[in-house]
């Protein structure tokens, strides 16, 4: 095994065949231009591994796995449309770089994963949640854009087009039990069991020859349409929307209001999105 890459925003464990990654991203685990950057050189690194078996990914922080994207780093974005890319966005590359790596991936859910931190966990080969405590949603279309990282790729290949349209569409939350039910996790698990499940489903497969998984992996993925053009698709439909003027005034209402705190976040967000059309301004007499 090569030297483990330095990192900044998470922590990186190896014990045997076993990896666990620790994000740790404070105060909200924002999918933000550092945590982008580890991610990136921690799925080069895991590509490039020949001992590991299984990584399992994990939070520090007991209210959030990964909140969301930052929206401030998107403001760096150009609003200028460009011509449909012919390979996914670099974003959407670290992040599909998960669902292909030799190793098997497990996210282990016992916060809030929304946005873009739904959709990291989207890659991965499996996911597993917390009754209780894991939260699942993607509220990017309130917002004035889709979502921009594979969600309307990977999530209606879990979970059908009609489920996927209502989660994407509704921006609604979803607790453990709802997200698998319809298959967007694998399992919900009471709080004091996940742990020990994960472990022991880890060191089962990590006991496995390395070939054998790996070969699995690849033919399970040849049932399913290559997601390259169809990610390309997305980030066209992302970019169009996200340049608009009311995306643009949506998010700075968003921002003004407590997005990306601590105190928003951590409280269903349905009706709160709702408040950032101009209709519901209009009828509270103000705005922003």
């Amino acid at each position: 095994m090569t030297d483990l890459p330095h990192l900044k925003a998470m922590r990186l464990t190896v014990c045997g065949a076993i990896a666990t990654v620790t994000i740790d991203n404070p105060p909200l685990n924002l999918l933000d231009a550092v945590l982008f950057a580890d991610l990136d050189r921690l799925g080069q690194w895991l590509e490039s591994d020949t001992d590991l078996r299984v990584v399992v990914f994990e939070s520090a922080n007991a209210d959030f796995f990964i909140a969301h994207a930052d929206l401030e780093m998107l403001e760096g974005l150009s609003r200028t449309i460009q011509p449909r890319l012919s390979q996914p966005s670099p974003h959407q590359q670290t992040i599909e770089r998960f669902r292909t790596l030799p190793q098997v991936t497990i996210g282990k859910l016992e916060g809030i994963a929304r946005g873009g931190g739904s959709e990291f966990l989207l890659a991965l080969d499996m996911r597993f949640g917390a009754l209780d405590r894991a939260i699942l949603g993607q509220p990017e279309v309130a917002l004035g854009f889709p979502p921009g990282c594979g969600a309307t790729q990977r999530l209606p290949r879990l979970v059908g087009r009609a489920h996927a349209l209502e989660a994407i569409l509704g921006g609604g939350d979803y607790d453990a039990q709802d997200a698998a039910r319809i298959g967007w996790l694998n399992r919900a698990l009471p709080a004091n069991e996940l742990g020990d499940f994960i472990d022991n489903l880890a060191r089962r497969i990590a006991s496995y020859p390395r070939m054998a998984i790996m070969a699995a992996k690849s033919a399970i993925d040849t049932s399913a349409p290559t997601l390259r053009e169809g990610l390309c698709d997305e980030f066209q439909a992302f970019h169009v929307a996200y340049g608009s003027d009311d995306a643009q005034l949506r998010m700075k209402r968003a921002m003004a209001r407590g997005f990306q705190t601590k105190a928003v976040e951590t409280v269903p967000l349905e009706s709160w999105l709702v408040a950032l059309s101009d209709t519901a301004i209009d009828q509270e007499g103000k705005s922003l």
